[in-house]
């Protein structure tokens, strides 16, 4: 079964921030299936659906996005699952705002969420789909942009970006993630 990882941080105040597209995500793909997720035994929200005639697993960790690997190693004490079928989707400084990227595996590349998955699952070999939300600007502090919510002009454009995305999960359920790769990072965005 897929595990898909949606990274973001508890709290109303990070509810629309960059660092909550993942969750942004895994709420789409959820309602898609029609499903709400439950409290987990750990730090987590889950459920289980079908996307793309697939069984998944949506996993929404409720640890800061520094802290995900916790949740990911008390997910493991109840549902066990192969590190190559985790799908972590998360924000990404380096893509222009609205670019996805899919890859099968890699670094966490300055990603605090990544590192903490890869530090609890012992490996880089999973894949993850890369949300661009642009570098921070001149001046601005990784950390402040990030936590900042959308501006207004990019704000109206999140919910196709985040469609757009869900879309990029269920072709990664569907056909794998190697056929996927060009399907996904193909896109004109």
């Amino acid at each position: 079964m897929w595990i898909v990882v949606g990274l973001g941080n508890p709290g109303g105040e990070y509810e629309d921030t960059r660092h909550n597209l993942g969750w942004l995500v895994a709420d789409e793909l959820l309602q898609r299936a029609g499903a709400r997720p439950k409290r987990g035994a750990g730090d987590f929200r889950s459920a289980e659906v079908r996307l793309a005639g697939v069984p998944a697993l949506i996993v929404k960790p409720t640890t800061y996005v520094n802290r995900t690997g916790r949740a990911l190693r008390q997910l493991a004490a109840v549902q066990p699952y192969d590190v190559a079928e985790i799908l972590a989707v998360v924000d990404d400084v380096a893509l222009p705002f609205g670019k996805l990227r899919l890859r099968p595996s890699g670094s966490a590349g300055g990603h605090n969420g990544l590192r903490s998955m890869i530090e609890s699952l012992g490996t880089d070999a999973f894949p993850r789909l890369r949300l661009g939300v642009g570098a921070a600007p001149p001046g601005t502090l990784l950390e402040d942009w990030v936590l900042a919510p959308f501006p207004k002009e990019e704000r109206r454009e999140v919910p196709e970006f985040v469609a757009r995305a869900a879309d990029a999960v269920e072709r990664v359920l569907e056909v794998g993630v190697e056929r996927a790769v060009p399907l996904v990072n193909g896109q004109g965005t």
